[in-house]
C-alpha cells in the first residue's frame, strides 16, 4: 500500500528517536520515498547523517537557512502523510498552541496532507491533564494519534508512554493511507458512549463507558466516505468536525434519535452502553439521606436495537455483547432474538477490552453463521476491523 507513496518524518527530542532508523528503512522497503526533518533537540538523540543516507535524502534540522527556509511550505505540500515519531510533550504542546520556533513546527503548520503522531514520553507525563487536553485537541484538528505502548520507559519504570513499535506504526500509517472512499454515498448511524438516567437533579445511574470504540467506528466510517450521524451519551472524548453529532444523556433521547434517523441510513451500528433499566420515578428533588433503607423501583428502557432490527429494510444493522460469562452462547442467540446483522462481542475477562481503555479484543457473530475472531487492538485498528466486516457483507 506504500508503493510510490510520500512520507514526511518528523523527529523531535525523545530517546525514542532511535526507533526512527528503523521506522525509515522499514517505509522504503515498503516502497515508500522517505524525506525528514528534526527539531534539534533530536538531533542529540540520533544522527541526520545516519537518516540521510537510510532515506536517500537529505534530512532538515535549521529552520533559518538559504535551503531550508521556504522547504516547509514545499515538505508540506510535497507529502501524501506526515508522520511525527516521535512526539514530546514538548512539541506536543507547541501543535496545539501554534508556536512556531522550529522547522519541524513550520513544516507541520504548512502541511495540507493528513499528519499522523506516535508520542512518546514517561508515564506520569502521559497522564499529565495538560497532555490529555492536548491530544485532544490534536484530535480535533483532524490528527491520528497511535496510542502508546505499555512497558519499560527510559525513567526506569514501568508504564504506557513507550512509542508504538516501527513495524506497529507502518502498519497503522499503511491503513491510513491506503484507505479507500468504498462507503463513499451511504448513510450511516452509530450510537457511542453511556447513557445516565436520573435518579433526582443530582444522581444518576449509568456505567462506564468512555465512548472511545464508538466514536473511532464512527471516523472510520467517516474516513471511508459514509456520511455519518453518531448519537453520543455523556461522554468528553473529541468528534471530528465531519461527522453529524447529536448528544443525548438518557436511554429514551437516544432511542428517540436512532429510530428517527434510521430510515434513512444504510448502515447503523449500536455500540453505546445503554442502560437496561431506569427509575420509575425522578425526584423533582435531591432526595435526602435517612436512617431507613431506600428502595429504587426500576423499569426496563426501550431495546434501541431490537425496535432497529423490527424497522429494517435493507440496511446493515450491527450490535454490540459485552458479557462476563457465557459469551459465546449470548452473542448468538442476540444475534437472532434483535434481527442483527451482525454482533460484535467483547468479554470483560479479557486483558485490555472493555470500557475506559485504549484497546480491546472482539469476536464478530455474522448472520450466516461466521464467526470471525480478532487480537488484541487499538480501538482504532477494531474499527477499522468492524468497518471491513461491514463492506464485505454489502458487497
Amino acid at each position: 500500500m506504500l508503493q510510490g507513496k510520500k512520507i514526511l518524518i518528523g523527529i523531535s527530542g525523545s530517546i525514542a528517536a532511535y526507533k526512527s532508523i528503523l521506522l525509515t528503512r522499514l517505509l522504503i522497503k515498503a516502497g515508500a520515498e522517505v524525506r525528514i526533518v528534526m527539531t534539534p533537540a533530536a538531533a542529540d538523540f540520533v544522527s541526520p547523517l545516519t537518516l540521510s543516507t537510510i532515506s536517500k535524502n537529505p534530512v532538515i534540522t535549521d529552520l533559518f537557512t538559504e535551503v531550508s527556509w521556504s522547504n516547509h511550505v514545499m515538505l508540506g505540500r510535497w507529502a501524501d502523510l506526515m508522520l511525527i515519531a516521535p512526539l514530546t510533550c514538548n512539541t506536543l504542546a507547541k501543535m496545539s498552541s501554534g508556536v512556531c520556533d522550529n522547522m519541524l513546527m513550520a513544516t507541520y503548520l504548512s502541511a495540507t496532507c493528513p499528519v499522523v503522531v506516535a508520542p512518546a514520553m514517561d508515564e506520569d507525563m502521559w497522564h499529565h491533564p495538560t497532555v490529555t487536553s492536548n491530544l485532544k485537541r490534536l484530535e480535533q484538528f483532524g490528527n491520528l494519534v497511535i496510542p502508546v505502548e505499555e512497558g519499560e520507559l527510559a525513567s526506569g519504570l514501568f508504564g504506557k508512554g513507550r512509542m508504538a513499535e516501527p513495524e506497529e506504526i507502518v502498519l497503522y500509517i499503511s491503513k491510513q493511507i491506503g484507505k479507500s472512499r468504498d462507503l463513499e454515498g451511504k448513510r450511516a448511524l452509530v450510537t457511542a458512549g453511556p447513557t445516565y438516567e436520573p435518579i433526582d437533579p443530582v444522581r444518576f445511574i449509568g456505567n462506564h463507558s468512555s465512548g472511545k470504540m464508538g466514536i473511532a467506528i464512527a471516523e472510520e466510517l467517516a474516513a471511508r466516505g459514509a456520511a455519518v450521524t453518531l448519537v453520543l451519551g455523556p461522554s468528553g472524548q473529541p468528534v471530528s468536525e465531519n461527522i453529524l453529532l447529536k448528544k443525548i444523556t438518557t436511554a429514551s433521547e437516544m432511542f428517540d434519535e436512532c429510530v428517527s434517523a434510521f430510515p434513512a441510513v444504510d448502515i447503523a451500528v449500536m455500540s453505546a452502553a445503554v442502560a437496561d433499566y431506569t427509575p420509575a420515578v425522578v425526584a423533582e428533588d435531591k432526595i435526602k439521606k435517612t436512617n431507613g433503607e431506600f428502595t429504587l423501583q426500576l423499569v426496563k428502557t426501550k431495546d434501541i436495537l431490537k425496535q432497529l432490527g423490527e424497522l429494517k429494510n435493507s440496511q446493515i444493522l450491527v450490535g454490540f455483547a459485552l458479557e462476563t460469562n457465557n459469551e459465546e452462547q449470548y452473542a448468538k442467540e442476540k444475534l437472532v432474538r434483535k434481527n442483527a446483522d451482525m454482533i460484535v462481542l467483547n468479554s470483560l475477562n479479557d486483558d485490555g477490552a472493555g470500557f475506559g481503555v485504549d484497546t480491546n479484543k472482539i469476536t464478530i457473530f455474522r448472520k450466516d453463521g461466521s464467526v470471525e475472531p480478532f487480537g488484541r487492538k487499538s480501538k482504532q485498528q477494531v474499527a477499522t476491523d468492524i468497518v471491513d466486516s461491514i463492506v464485505k457483507m454489502m458487497a
